[in-house]
């Protein structure tokens, strides 16, 4: 009851602050730009991704690789920043591509128009779309207002601040209360791993985040594209395993108790 109760005070804070503050492009300074766009099979491929960034960074924002070293402003809280998505909608004779900006909770922030190209070169394609596509945001006002910065993360840790009131009362709730909510956050002590988790580079591969911001785990490179060796600092966590990309999905997989266990993941790079 008390997990429930604490759930719906969440979701009613969330509610009254969406309300009074809309969420808008001119609450974010930063951009975020993946080397690679779902749709496509390679980084950069026709150098539509440079391409998105260069669009964006001529819009006003402050643009980074998702991979990139972020400033400590943003290094510390990724909610600062819009996600870049382009999603493409199959044709036979044109290229149609969509941009879209959510923010790190997976809200659809701002989707443009669709762009499209009759072009057959591939490259000029998929420039000519790009830029067709961003014409919806270009005429769309921006002008970046420190004050309305999404406080996406304090409100994430609304609920751990809410949790001593309600425990004080009882002498024995405090336990059960401080090990419910981390479940519901990826854990530091054995169970799924959830919610969608951010990677960082380092130099031997990257380290995951969640939105609190909390090392989750490790990812260490291999020789193999998209396959990595994942390593669990904190003491009691997801057992060491394999993260690799099978048909378009992040997948963990571990052994415990001799047995092969395999999750979903939702990794933002």
């Amino acid at each position: 009851m008390k997990i429930e109760a604490l759930f719906t005070l969440l979701l009613t804070t969330m509610a009254g602050y969406s309300q009074t503050t809309p969420n808008t492009i001119n609450n974010y300074k930063y951009v975020l730009v993946p080397h690679r766009f779902d749709f496509q099979k390679s980084d950069d491929q026709y150098a539509l991704n440079t391409t998105t960034k260069s669009l964006l960074e001529q819009k006003g924002f402050n643009v980074y690789w998702t991979d990139d070293v972020l400033p400590p402003s943003l290094a510390g809280n990724k909610c600062a920043a819009l996600q870049t998505e382009v999603t493409q909608r199959k044709a036979m004779f044109t290229t149609n591509l969509t941009l879209v900006l959510k923010d790190c909770l997976g809200n659809i922030v701002f989707k443009g128009k669709e762009g499209r190209s009759r072009e057959k070169e591939f490259y000029v394609a998929y420039d000519e779309a790009m830029k067709d596509a961003f014409t919806s945001l270009n005429a769309t006002p921006y002008n970046y207002d420190s004050t309305l910065t999404v406080q996406s993360q304090p409100q994430q840790g609304r609920p751990q601040q809410t949790q001593p009131q309600q425990s004080q009362p009882q002498t024995q709730a405090p336990p059960q209360s401080q090990s419910q909510p981390q479940s519901q956050i990826p854990p530091t002590n054995p169970g799924p791993v959830t919610g969608i988790l951010y990677a960082q580079s380092i130099p031997n591969g990257y380290q995951l985040i969640d939105l609190s911001p909390k090392k989750i785990m490790t990812l260490l490179k291999t020789s193999q594209p998209d396959f990595y060796l994942a390593r669990t600092d904190a003491a009691g966590g997801a057992p060491t395993g394999v993260v690799f990309k099978k048909d378009g999905q992040w997948l963990l997989e571990y052994y415990k108790d001799d047995k092969l266990i395999s999750q979903k993941l939702d990794i933002k790079f």
